[in-house]
C-alpha cells in the first residue's frame, strides 16, 4: 500500500514539471542577417511581425520604418528648435498670428489656424502621393527616393559606405522614433528637461 502511494505522490508531481518541447523553428532566420539587426540588440522583433513573412513583406515593414524614422527625425528636430525660441520670421495668417504666437509641441499644433493646417495637409499629402516614392522604379533599396534626379554623390560611396550609412539612418531614425514619443510624454507630465527647458 506504501508504494501505491508513494508511487500516486511521485505521478502527480511529475505533472507540475515543465513539459520538454522541441525548439520551434521560423522563416526568422531569414531576416537575421538584414540591414538593422545590430548590436546590442541584433535582429528585434517581439510582436512577431515577421513571423511566416516573405521578403516583400519585410520590405514593406522596412520602407515605413524608414518613413516613420525620417518624419520623427524632422519631428524631434523641430520640437528642439521651436523649444529653443527659434521660429519662422513673419505671419502664418492673414490675421497677423506670427510664427512665434504658435506654442511648442504637441500642443502649438492646436493653435495653428485652420487654413495653415489644412495647407500642411495638403503639402504632405502631395509628398506622400507624388514625391517620396521610388517614381521610376530605379531604387536600389526600400526607402530610396532619388528618382534619378537627387544624387549627392551616392553612386561615388562603395557598397560598404553605403551599407553604413543606410545602417547610421535606420539607427537615427530608431533613435528619433524614441526620442519624440519621450518629449511628446514629458510635454504631457509638464517639468523640465535639459536642453529641452519647460515642458
Amino acid at each position: 500500500m506504501k508504494s501505491a502511494i508513494i508511487a500516486s505522490l511521485i505521478a502527480s508531481a511529475a505533472a507540475f514539471a515543465p513539459a520538454q518541447t522541441g525548439k520551434a523553428t521560423t522563416s526568422l532566420a531569414a531576416f537575421e542577417n538584414e540591414l538593422g539587426a545590430q548590436p546590442p540588440l541584433g535582429f528585434f522583433d517581439p510582436l512577431g511581425l515577421l513571423d511566416g513573412a516573405d521578403q516583400e513583406r519585410f520590405d514593406r515593414l522596412r520602407y515605413v520604418e524608414l518613413k516613420h524614422g525620417r518624419i520623427c527625425q524632422l519631428a524631434f528636430l523641430g520640437n528642439i528648435i521651436t523649444r529653443a525660441g527659434i521660429h519662422l520670421p513673419g505671419n502664418i495668417s492673414f490675421d497677423g498670428t506670427k510664427f512665434s504666437d504658435i506654442g511648442n509641441g504637441w500642443a502649438g499644433s492646436f493653435e495653428v489656424p485652420k487654413d495653415g493646417a489644412l495647407q500642411i495637409l495638403f503639402f504632405v499629402g502631395f509628398l506622400e502621393l507624388f514625391v517620396m516614392k521610388d517614381v521610376t522604379g530605379l531604387g536600389e533599396f526600400p526607402g530610396d527616393f532619388r528618382n534619378g534626379a537627387l544624387d549627392f554623390g551616392w553612386n561615388t560611396f562603395s557598397e560598404e559606405t553605403k551599407l553604413k550609412k543606410r545602417a547610421i539612418e535606420l539607427n537615427n531614425g530608431r533613435a528619433a522614433m524614441m526620442g519624440i514619443l519621450g518629449l511628446m510624454v514629458h510635454e504631457q507630465l509638464g517639468g523640465e528637461l535639459p536642453i529641452v527647458g519647460q515642458m
